[in-house]
């Protein structure tokens, strides 16, 4: 994920940008390419939060009040399966007609909201509990600001466009905005009831409500006007965008579990994961997170089809598709785009439009490319689909001439980067802020930089294209890819272990020295099967030592290193998704104890935030009582936050999947869970049933085609 604070930090115009502190606990809804985030009274306040179109937000206040008062709140919460969100609250004082005002607590307030066809649909309902008759002055202020979504997020602009003057029709109001791009962008609020007083900014409804009866007001938010809201839209709408979900959460195996909480988790990530995934014209994708990134990013997708593939191949093949079509065709220092490179990340915005920001379509990922080859090789292996690997079989080519080609700036042989220009990302990794690529002693590495992971990523590459070349009878191609894949993992072995430290620097600098630095970044190295065993061991070690495991997860960067702050981006606090690539590493190497602990830590994070992991949260050590600290502008949810558990399940249990068979090796199960099933799981043309459950110390596994299953 990018930290556009340091992509853009040299633009004059632009400025510099920092994401807004945002109002307490927010609330996400999602549908296709229309997003909402809201606190927990259902109020969009402005900040960070609104409705958001193709990374325009179209509206940026929509708040209620009763007269002059907020509604005092209640609870707030999103459905399991993402599709509702509900808020309850009660009225602080209401006037009687003409007489005295009303005590507090007397009014139930209920919205309840959904997005679908790209709208937002709201139910208000209210219930006068008291025994008087109550004027209920209720008050809807909203605006539609039309900012881009690298304003939202800090960045000044020298002009923007036209906002036209609102069209207001009785019970609708209708803003237009033309950009500086020519793009008309609209927004249209509108309610089912015509308001008493309607205005650019405000709709007044004056309510009698008597004792223990109810009103409710259906209000919806689209990009063009609709049909007049009403009970009947609002309840078959939400019939189709629940359909909707549950279609996406259907696809691959099914997971329980004996323990409940677990069970919930495993639920939650799924839907999270659901939420999040987008069809499209190549198949589904996973946008990033919400709010900052939910678009296509192509590591983030790469690693989440990665995190899911043994239970739900589909999303690998949606991601190779589109990723495959987006593919880089020339050279461009403003995009750090070069032929064969694969996407960093993809917007849609009028900056991004006008080039006032690279990330219309932005290449600046030095690790994408060789990632998006090694899944490749990975979705082969597990699903004999090579009939997709044929039509796929041009641009993995290009993509490995990428890597061979400009891959390497310098010359040493080893993947490298250094952006085209100072609007780009300074590192293009996945550790992509500013200050994560540092010496022992706190200075910075200049470029070109070579990324200990990246390396590990190129390695996996080099060896699938290395199987499918052979596969398809092109020996001299397999033989070259495979002699590179020996190459380069000797190369790491010489230039990046640090013996007395017992693991390798995060990086070699420009000038050929490396990062002696102990970050989390060598656990990919493992999950890439590159190192030695005994190497393994001692890299193990470290990752499950205090210094790197304070409870919770895997630091990103170990306790005592120079520029170690666990308030940190990449820093020192803790990423699941790289905690989950850090354990499977481990798992490839024979380790179970630890992942098994590194299991349960992510387990019990996502109990304190409510069964949902944060893209990131503080590496603060554990302390008894006491919950994971918040990072605080985190993205939640986030796609391979969310995939983290599947990983987490397959390193517990050894687990490969391949067209013929399912191999499990040494399972374990997670602490506090003696029974797990998976249900419907996709071996080649056939689905089977596996059984997992813990008798004493020993694990047992049975499946419904005994056949299939080999346990080691």
């Amino acid at each position: 994920m990018d930290d556009l604070t340091q992509a853009v930090e040299a633009d004059a115009v632009l400025g510099e940008t920092r994401e807004p502190v945002l109002p307490g606990r927010l609330y996400a809804l999602k549908d296709r390419d229309v997003f909402l985030v809201a606190d927990a009274l259902g109020d969009i306040a402005g900040l960070g939060d609104g409705l958001f179109h193709n990374d325009t937000r179209i509206l940026s206040r929509f708040t209620l009040s009763l007269g002059a008062e907020r509604p005092a709140l209640l609870s707030a919460a999103l459905g399991q399966d993402n599709v509702y969100f509900t808020s309850h609250s009660t009225n602080q004082h209401l006037p009687f007609p003409g007489g005295p005002v009303a005590p507090p607590g007397v009014l139930h307030i209920a919205r309840k909201r959904f997005l679908a066809d790209q709208r937002l649909f709201e139910r208000i309902s209210m219930v006068n509990y008291s025994r008087d008759d109550v004027l209920v002055p209720l008050v809807i202020e909203f605006d539609a600001d039309f900012r881009d979504m690298f304003e939202v997020r800090g960045l000044k602009r020298a002009r923007r466009g036209f906002k036209h003057p609102a069209e207001i029709d009785g019970r609708a109001v209708s803003v237009r905005y033309t950009g500086l791009d020519s793009v008309e962008r609209t927004s249209v609020i509108s309610f089912s009831d015509p308001p008493f007083r309607l205005s650019e900014h405000r709709a007044e409804f004056m309510y009698p409500l008597g004792p223990e009866s109810h009103l409710e007001l259906y209000v919806e938010v689209g990009l063009e006007a609709g049909p007049a809201p009403t009970r009947e839209r609002f309840r078959s709408h939400a019939a189709l965008a629940r359909f909707a979900t549950r279609a996406r959460r259907r696809h691959g195996a099914r997971l329980r579990s004996s323990g409940r909480l677990f069970s919930d988790w495993m639920a939650k990530s799924r839907s999270d994961l659901a939420l999040l995934t987008t069809e499209l014209s190549t198949g589904p994708y996973p946008y990033a997170g919400i709010p900052w990134f939910s678009t296509t990013f192509g590591r983030d997708a790469i690693i989440t089809a990665w995190q899911v593939l043994w239970l739900d191949p589909s999303l690998a093949k949606g991601v190779l598709a589109y990723l495959a079509s987006r593919q880089a065709t020339e050279v461009s220092a403003f995009r750090d785009s070069a032929p064969g490179k694969i996407m960093h990340e993809s917007r849609r915005g009028e900056m991004a439009a006008l080039g006032e920001v690279p990330f219309g379509s932005y290449y600046g990922g030095v690790d994408t490319t060789p990632l998006f080859v090694a899944l490749a090789g990975a979705y082969a292996e597990r699903t004999g689909d090579y009939e997709f690997i044929d039509g796929l079989w041009p641009h993995l080519q290009a993509a490995m001439g990428w890597i061979e080609t400009y891959g390497d700036t310098d010359g040493d042989g080893l993947i490298d980067y250094a952006r085209g220009r100072e609007s780009g990302l300074a590192n293009q990794g996945w550790k992509d802020s500013q200050d994560s690529v540092f010496h022992s002693d706190g200075r910075f590495a200049t470029g070109p930089i070579a990324l200990v992971e990246v390396q590990g990523y190129a390695f996996a590459a080099y060896l699938a294209m290395a199987k499918l070349a052979t596969l398809r009878a092109e020996p001299q191609l397999a033989a070259a890819w495979a002699a590179r894949a020996e190459r380069i993992r000797a190369a790491v072995e010489k230039l990046f272990w640090i013996e007395d430290k017992g693991f390798y620097a995060i990086a070699i600098d420009g000038s050929g020295e490396p990062c002696n630095v102990l970050a989390s970044n060598p656990g990919h190295l493992l999950f890439a099967k590159l190192v030695s065993p005994a190497r393994a061991e001692r890299v193990g070690r470290h990752l499950l030592s205090r210094d790197f495991a304070p409870g919770w997860g895997v630091r990103t960067l170990a306790l005592g290193e120079a520029r170690f702050n666990p308030m940190s981006y990449h820093n020192g606090s803790v990423w699941p998704h790289d905690t989950a690539l850090c354990a499977l590493g481990l798992s490839h190497y024979g380790e179970r104890d630890g992942v098994v602990a590194l299991t349960a830590a992510l387990f019990e994070t996502a109990v304190n935030f409510e069964m949902r992991l944060p893209e990131l949260f503080c590496g603060f050590p554990r302390q008894a009582g006491e919950p994971p600290v918040a990072y605080p502008v985190a993205c939640l949810p986030q796609a391979w936050a969310a995939g983290s558990v599947f990983m987490m399940l397959q390193a517990c249990l050894g687990l490969e999947v391949t067209p013929h068979t399912v191999t499990v090796c040494d399972p374990r199960l997670p602490i506090g869970i003696d029974r797990l099933w998976i249900d419907a799981l996709q071996v080649g043309e056939c689905c089977i049933d596996l059984a997992i459950e813990r008798h004493g110390s020993r694990i047992t596994v049975t499946a419904s085609d005994p056949e299939r299953l080999i346990v080691r």
